[in-house]
């Protein structure tokens, strides 16, 4: 079953949320390697295929969560693009890798938070979790409170992100309530 979005388009939004699914799947395995790994070519590669899989999630969820609000969904994109922009500048080398462009993810995260919260699509439990993974990340806007806290602030963004992905990859959304929000919009 498909429902126009507000877009025009025609979605299947349980399919497009399988989708985020396996691309956030992709995203964390390959974002572990480059992280974590040996720094040779394959974290190079890696790092590369993990912006590109996370820039796959930040449209998918554009799409997924522009009926529930259209600006907080485009605030969220934004700042989920952004940090993919440093990450890449970072991977080229252009500015200094640090992890405060983890505080845009941050952002991104505390935005689709409030969006899963307020959609009837999503269970509000896995809105809470996201919030409180945006939390845990925004504490990178101040380096040394990151730096200090680090690993531990990454908890709270593994529980989210990964409840979120299983979710995702499990049960989709529920397509009649997300075309009960598309409908709302026209």
């Amino acid at each position: 079953m498909t429902a126009n979005h507000p877009t025009g388009l025609r979605v299947q939004a349980r399919l497009l949320a399988r989708i985020a699914g396996a691309l956030y799947v992709l995203n964390t395995v390959t974002s572990i390697i480059s992280f974590y790994g040996p720094k040779n070519q394959l974290a190079y590669v890696s790092g590369l295929f993990a912006i590109a899989t996370y820039i796959g999630v930040v449209v998918l969820f554009y799409i997924l969560f522009e009926p529930v609000n259209r600006m907080v969904s485009l605030l969220a994109a934004t700042a989920g693009m952004a940090g993919n922009i440093m990450g890449l500048l970072s991977t080229f080398h252009v500015i200094e890798f640090k992890m405060i462009f983890m505080a845009f993810f941050g952002f991104y995260c505390a935005l689709i938070g409030y969006l899963i919260f307020r959609s009837t699509f999503l269970p509000r439990v896995l809105g809470t979790l996201m919030a409180l993974a945006g939390l845990g990340y925004l504490t990178f806007l101040w380096p040394w409170l990151g730096s200090a806290l680090n690993p531990y602030n990454m908890i709270p963004g593994a529980i989210g992100e990964w409840s979120l992905t299983i979710w995702l990859l499990v049960k989709g959304v529920d397509q009649q309530r997300w075309e009960e929000h598309c409908a709302a919009t026209e």
